[in-house]
Formats: structure tokens, sequence, C-alpha cells
């Protein structure tokens, strides 16, 4: 515990340092501060407020976000599923002529292959337009699928009685 300066003690009881004891520097009077004279050089590696190369606080600039896959290679992808799927289906009826059914599958697990295999390495790419034209020719095989009862893309079980 220290010593409260003369006329500071809160207990009304003023005692004096011992006079063998020499008063603690910050209870010397001090020098009245003045302040620097205009056009005093601030000191070395002084910045101005808000100067001090602090990233700025709140929510970074707006940017639009990246697209992570293509629309519009997705719809150009599922249209031109269809014309391929018409030059192997043509193919593999010109080539099951008298071979049996072993064409017909050999043409549906190709269709596929194309379909899934190449769609899933384009999706697999870091390029949204790859990613889109991937995802176009899956969505391009079901819509076929769907609309001719699997009898385009060879799934339709009447096709092999």
């Amino acid at each position: 515990m220290t010593t409260p300066p003369p006329g500071d003690d809160q207990n009304d009881d003023d005692v004096p340092p011992p006079p063998d004891q020499p008063l603690p520097p910050a209870y010397l009077p001090q020098p009245p501060w003045n302040p620097p004279p205009a056009g005093y050089p601030p000191p070395p590696g002084y910045q101005p407020p808000g100067q001090y190369g602090y990233p700025p606080l709140g929510p970074p600039p707006w940017q639009p976000p990246t697209p992570r896959i293509s629309v519009g290679m997705t719809f150009l992808g599922a249209f031109l599923y269809m014309p391929l799927n018409f030059v192997v289906g043509f193919a593999v009826l010109a080539m099951s002529e008298g071979s049996g059914h072993g064409a017909l599958v050999a043409g549906a697990v190709l269709l596929a292959i194309i379909a899934f295999g190449g769609g899933a390495t384009l999706l697999a790419t870091s390029n949204a337009n790859g990613k889109g034209f991937g995802l176009g020719l899956m969505i391009g095989w079901a819509v076929l699928t769907v609309v001719s009862v699997g009898f385009c893309t060879g799934i339709n079980p009447e096709l092999y009685t």
C-alpha cells in the first residue's frame, strides 16, 4: 500500500512521509505539458487516425457470385443428346439386322456410357460450361427415355422379345 500525497488522504489524517525517505517520482512536482510547435515532425511510423492499415469494418463490397453450372449449356447438352441418340440408334438398327439382340444391348450400353460416363466426367471439371453440358447430356438421356418409353435409349424390354 502506498501513502497518498499530502492533502489527498481519505481519512483526513495527513501523515507526512518520514524525513529520511524521499518522495516517489509520481509525487514530485511535474513541469507543465506544452504541445509541440506547429510544423513539428511526427514521430517515425506515425499515421493519422483512420489510416492504420486495418481492414475496414463491415461486410466486403458486393460482388456477383460466380456461376457453378452454366444453365445455357445444360439446355444445349440436353438438346444435342437427341440428334446424337438418333445417329447412334440408326447405326445400331443397321448393325442388328441379322445379328439378334447383341447389337441392341451394345447400343443401349453405348448411349448410357455417352450420357452418364461423359456427363459425369464433364461434371467433375471445374469449368461451369463443362458442368452444364455434362448435366445436359444426362437430362437429355432421361427426357428421351421418358418420352419414348425407353425405345430410343434401348431400355424398353419390348425391344428384346
